[in-house]
């Protein structure tokens, strides 16, 4: 027998239930680009990218399933939910699998494909589920495996190309007691289901040759959608043509008696007999494109790429009503700024390279505890391509600025966008010899007198400024090259007022007041840096300049060093790891670094997710990954803190987390206490939190033995702890036991916490 080993990663939120999960971490993720839907009991449930929602169609309430709830944050192929077994299987393009139960909302993350070294990485694709007597066969770009949906565990894998060979399989059904599946290139292929034998590749015969891209069952008969826009049934052996359709079908699925067909503008409903009951014609807004429908109590429910799910009836297939609940525009996320006023988030981006084509015509989201999301259309932003930042400005945070990376600099105001500078009213050029509106402008920051200041790329003048007179004025940077050649991602101004500006060949400081400029390169005695190119900046609370490289993290020792110096250099951060000096995030791509409540350090990478370091950089507290965290993707593109909550919002490839960051003020009192991770799994290397304190309070952590393990007095409303009994050994697998008391005795709590190696 060919089987595959059942190997389960078990999610168990905490002890006491999910909810501790959600007082830690939050996902801001969009529902609007629908990859599969599949019905429930009460309603549908639509997966999007990374995440996945519930739809109970009798009260229009939506229920959401992301990385926080305990997804991988995997891309996702399919999903489907078998009613029987009360349990939601959901498949990504990587062959990753989760099955939800849904009575108790335990997962299980399924890595039997994932894990499979007989088969190619880019070949574990899941491309659809079918059910049948208990199992659950799973097409995939290697063949078909199939699933006990009672045992948990993985039977047999048939690989039916020539020889045994791996072929991609496009979809599987069973109808009276025969299994048919389409597989890419090698026509219709069927065997008896009760065949024992099904990983003998000459159990299965070819029925039809040719290509066919889906296979379906009605209640009498074996239908097909052949590799252009028809739709066939089979008598006998034969498929015999029924009918086409306007365009190439993207899905193709029969429920409630009905055949339901989606091309990118239409979707048929076709009766058990294959007569057409009606069409939805979507031509009028053929910027939204179709994925898939269904039917559920005579509505039909369709998924599209840009809009989530909408639904609409055979009376009045005109009217679409939208049932996606609110949430991000994207879920890939280039920039993120946080105030008071709520959190913005831009869409637009530039490749590592710096460019930013195709243009980018994307909406900007805000989002506030109080009204929660709101969409800003690009047909309000007035023209603006691309954007890619975004500034509050501190003394009115009703006044953001978005910086676009083609079309200038967008004003908002009381959330109206108000004005779009650029060559036309400011002193914002664009590249010389390009189209007029390619003005690029990096990220922006204000002065302490209210000027805002911007560099731009590839253009006459490097550096501008926005004063709070209303005055532009340009400034050609003597100290670096030509400034025509050089791209910027942004800069930040000090409190000397030096703008300390972001290139890809140094750091460029320069001060307006004096007229001086230094140019900071790397290599000894130029400026010591891992990589000319810049990447990210932050200044710290000790006045030391953070730098991000391509290649590595510098720290200048202090921003007032570029008053009375001619050279700048600047210095690594060497670190301990097992008794061995080491550099600390060495040869790390860094997009962005920011400095939270406490001075502490927020680094975020271009593949290694986030590091949270201590002020100094010598303690790294914890890494945060899309395999030990609710992280979606280890690309992370932006970082931003609201330096009240201290939660901080991480913008990824793959959707925005935030976390509850350890910075915090104290709280009024005990009762809020939580502890995350909980349990802290094997595989987990970070810091355990501990939030919700009382500044001063004292924490015992202890066995269940009650031997103590670790001891410290909270400063602020956070303590984290590295799971070793006082700096020394990781403790044991085990429970213990978190004991806290406020300074003066009269609170106390008690939490616990499950340890797993």
């Amino acid at each position: 027998m060919n089987k595959i080993a059942a190997v389960f990663i078990i999610f168990i939120f905490s002890l006491t239930g999910s909810a501790q999960v959600n007082q830690v971490w939050k996902g801001y993720y969009s529902y609007n680009s629908i990859k599969d839907i599949t019905l429930n009991e009460t309603g549908f449930i639509a997966a999007s990218d990374n995440a996945y929602f519930k739809r109970d169609v009798t009260t229009n309430q939506s229920v959401t399933v992301t990385t926080v709830e305990g997804l991988s944050g995997q891309t996702i192929s399919q999903i489907y939910h078998s009613e029987t077994f009360k349990k939601t299987i959901v498949g990504h393009i990587d062959g990753f699998m989760t099955v939800v139960n849904e009575t108790d909302g335990s997962m299980l993350n399924v890595v039997d494909i994932v894990n499979k070294v007989s088969v190619p990485s880019n070949k574990k694709r899941i491309n659809h589920f079918t059910e049948f007597n208990g199992k659950l066969y799973i097409s995939t770009d290697y063949g078909i495996s199939v699933f006990d949906l009672q045992t948990m565990e993985f039977g047999d894998t048939y690989f039916i190309g020539p020889n045994g060979s791996n072929i991609e399989i496009f979809q599987t059904v069973v109808f009276n007691n025969t299994i048919y599946t389409v597989a890419n290139g090698y026509g219709l292929l069927s065997a008896s289901v009760t065949n024992p034998n099904l990983i003998d590749f000459n159990q299965w015969t070819m029925v039809a040759g040719g290509n066919w891209k889906a296979v379906e069952k009605t209640n009498t008969e074996i239908v097909l959608l052949d590799n252009g826009i028809g739709l066939h049934k089979l008598v006998g052996n034969n498929p015999v043509f029924v009918m086409n359709f306007n365009q190439i079908p993207a899905d193709f699925r029969f429920v409630e008696n009905k055949l339901v067909v989606t091309t990118q503008n239409y979707v048929y409903v076709l009766n058990n007999l294959l007569a057409n009951l009606y069409t939805v014609n979507n031509t009028s807004d053929p910027a939204t494109r179709l994925i898939c429908a269904t039917i559920k109590n005579d509505v039909l429910y369709i998924g599209t790429q840009e809009k989530g799910v909408v639904s609409t009836t055979q009376a009045n297939t005109a009217v679409l009503t939208n049932a996606t609940p609110p949430g991000a525009y994207r879920n890939k996320v280039f920039g993120v700024k946080t105030s008071s006023k709520g959190t913005w988030m831009a869409y637009g981006d530039y490749n590592a390279g710096f460019n930013p084509y195709p243009l980018d015509t994307f909406n900007i989201s805000k989002y506030t505890e109080t009204d929660g999301w709101k969409d800003f259309a690009y047909s309000t932003l007035l023209g603006t391509k691309t954007i890619t930042s975004i500034t509050v400005k501190p003394t009115d945070e009703n006044e953001v600025f978005m910086s676009s990376y083609y079309s200038g600099l967008l004003k908002i105001k009381n959330e109206v966008p108000e004005i779009q500078y650029n060559a036309s009213n400011s002193s914002l050029r664009s590249i010389p010899g390009q189209v007029p509106d390619d003005i690029r402008v990096g990220f922006s920051d204000f002065d302490r007198a209210g000027n805002l200041w911007m560099p731009t790329s590839l253009s006459n003048n490097l550096l501008h400024v926005f004063r709070s007179s209303g005055q532009w004025q340009s400034y050609n940077i003597a100290c670096a090259p030509a400034n025509t050649s050089l791209v910027t991602k942004g800069l930040v101004a000090d409190k000397n007022n030096t703008k300390w500006i972001m290139t890809r060949v140094g750091l460029v400081a320069f001060n307006d007041g004096s007229n001086k400029c230094i140019m900071i390169k790397d290599g000894t005695g130029e400026g010591n840096l891992p990589s000319r190119d810049v990447r990210a900046l932050a200044i710290d609370k000790n006045n030391r300049l953070w730098i991000g490289t391509l290649r590595g993290l510098r720290v200048l020792p202090s921003v007032d060093s570029f008053q009375n110096q001619d050279e700048l250099e600047t210095s690594s951060i060497i670190i301990l790891e097992d008794g061995l000096a080491q550099e600390l995030l060495y040869q790390q791509f860094i997009t962005d670094i920011v400095v939270d409540g406490a001075n502490n350090k927020w680094i975020a990478t271009a593949g290694s997710g986030v590091f949270f370091v201590s002020p100094d950089g010598q303690k790294t507290f914890n890494i945060f990954t899309k395999e030990n965290s609710p992280l979606p993707s280890n690309i992370v593109n932006d970082i931003d803190i609201d330096m009240i909550t201290g939660e901080v919002f991480m913008a990824t490839e793959a959707g925005m987390v935030s976390y509850k960051g350890n910075a915090t003020s104290g709280a009024g009192d005990l009762k809020n206490v939580v502890v995350f991770p909980n349990p802290v799994r094997p595989n987990f290397t970070g810091n355990v939190s501990i939030t919700g304190l009382m500044d001063k309070c004292n924490v015992k952590i202890t066995d269940i033995s009650g031997n103590l393990v670790y001891e410290e007095v909270a400063k602020g409303g956070t303590i984290m702890w590295d799971t070793r009994a006082f700096g020394k050994h990781k403790v044991a697998s085990g429970v213990y036991v978190v004991h806290v008391s406020s300074e003066d005795g009269a609170e106390v709590e008690t939490k616990k916490i499950m340890i797993v190696r």
